[in-house]
C-alpha cells in the first residue's frame, strides 16, 4: 500500500510539473535569449556573467512562474498598444509613465500593461544591486530583467488580441512564441553586435516595442491564411513530452508559417538578445561599474513568494496565454 501511494504521489508531482512547464509560454526562448545575451557583453562584465550563465539561463523564467501566484505580475509582461494606437508609428501613447497616466489614468495604464516602464524600474533595481555589490541580487535581477526585455520585443505582447481570441485564431500565442523557436532557432544567426551603453533606455525599449507592434499584420495575416487553406488533419500532430503524448502544431504546418513570416521570429529574438545585453551593461555602468570579481557573496535573497508554489488548478492569475 505504501509503495502504491508513493508511486501515485510521484505521478501527481510529475504531472503538475509537466502541466506547469507546458502552460507557461516560451520557457525555451527566454532561457536561450538570456544565454545568448551573455556573449554580447563587453569584456568588463563578460567574465562574471559567463561564470554564472547557468543561473542567468535557468532563472530567466522566474517572472512567468510568479504569474501563478502574484496577481500584480501579469501586467508587467505586456502593453496592449492597440488600445491606444491603430498603426505604427507610436505617436498617440506618451512614452513616459507620468504623461501616460495623466492622459489615460493610472488605472487604465495598469489594465492594459506596463512592460516598458517595468523594464525601466527593473534596470534601476539592478543598478542599485550593482552599487551595493550584492552578487545574489545582481544575478536575480539580471535574470528577471532579461525576461521583461524579451517580452517587450514579442509582437503578441503588444496587442489585446494576444492569443487570437478576437479573430478566431486561438493558440497563436504559443505557436509563435514557443513552437517556432523550439523547432527552428537552431537555424538562427546569433552572432550579434556588442552591447552598448543606453543613453535613453526608455526610448530604446519603446523602439523595440514599436518594431514588434508594426509586424502584427504579418503575424495574424499569415496565420489566418494558413488556417483557412490548410486541411484540419494537417494542422496538428502528437509528440512525446516526458511520459505524455501532447497535441502540438505539426512540423509541416509550423514550417509553412515560419517561411511566410520570413525570419520575423529570428529578428525579434536577435533584437531581444541585443537589448537584454545593453540593459545589463547600462545597469552596471549606472551602478558605478563595480569590480564584479569582488562582490558580497554572503547576502541571501529573500522573497515574499515561493516560485515553487503552484496553484492546484495550474492556472495563471490574470491574463492567460493558452
Amino acid at each position: 500500500m505504501k509503495h502504491f501511494l508513493l508511486k501515485l504521489l510521484v505521478s501527481i508531482i510529475t504531472l503538475c510539473a509537466f502541466q506547469f512547464e507546458t502552460k507557461a509560454w516560451g520557457f525555451f526562448a527566454h532561457q536561450l535569449i538570456n544565454e545568448k545575451a551573455v556573449f554580447c557583453l563587453p569584456s568588463e562584465i563578460f567574465p562574471f556573467y559567463k561564470k554564472h550563465i547557468s543561473y542567468i539561463k535557468e532563472h530567466a523564467v522566474d517572472p512567468d512562474k510568479r504569474r501563478y501566484i502574484v496577481a500584480e505580475e501579469a501586467v508587467r509582461h505586456f502593453i496592449d498598444l492597440d488600445y491606444y494606437e491603430k498603426v505604427s508609428p507610436i505617436d498617440t501613447m506618451p512614452w513616459s509613465f507620468k504623461a501616460a497616466c495623466e492622459k489615460y489614468t493610472k488605472d487604465t495604464i495598469n489594465e492594459y500593461g506596463i512592460v516598458p516602464w517595468h523594464i525601466q524600474t527593473m534596470m534601476n533595481i539592478l543598478s542599485e544591486a550593482f552599487k551595493n555589490k550584492n552578487e545574489a541580487l545582481i544575478l536575480k535581477y539580471s535574470s528577471e530583467l532579461g525576461h521583461y526585455v524579451a517580452d517587450a520585443h514579442v509582437p503578441l505582447h503588444n496587442t489585446m488580441n494576444y492569443n487570437g481570441q478576437m479573430t478566431e485564431q486561438h493558440g497563436i500565442h504559443g505557436f509563435f512564441e514557443t513552437r517556432l523557436p523550439e523547432l527552428f532557432s537552431y537555424q538562427y544567426d546569433f552572432m550579434i553586435d556588442r552591447a552598448v551603453y543606453l543613453d535613453n533606455p526608455l526610448h530604446f525599449i519603446w523602439a523595440g516595442i514599436e518594431q514588434g507592434f508594426s509586424s502584427l499584420d504579418s503575424v495574424f495575416g499569415f496565420d489566418k491564411h494558413l488556417r483557412l487553406t490548410t486541411p484540419e488533419s494537417k494542422k496538428m500532430s502528437f509528440e512525446q513530452r516526458g511520459t505524455q503524448q501532447v497535441k502540438v502544431w505539426s512540423f509541416e504546418y509550423a514550417m509553412a508559417y515560419h517561411r511566410l513570416l520570413n525570419n520575423l521570429v529570428e529578428r525579434r529574438m536577435r533584437a531581444s538578445i541585443y537589448a537584454v545585453s545593453c540593459f545589463w551593461y547600462t545597469a552596471w555602468v549606472n551602478g558605478g561599474q563595480p569590480d564584479l570579481m569582488n562582490l558580497n557573496k554572503d547576502i541571501l535573497i529573500t522573497t515574499q513568494d515561493s516560485l515553487l508554489t503552484i496553484q492546484q488548478n495550474g492556472k495563471m492569475i490574470g491574463r492567460s496565454e493558452e
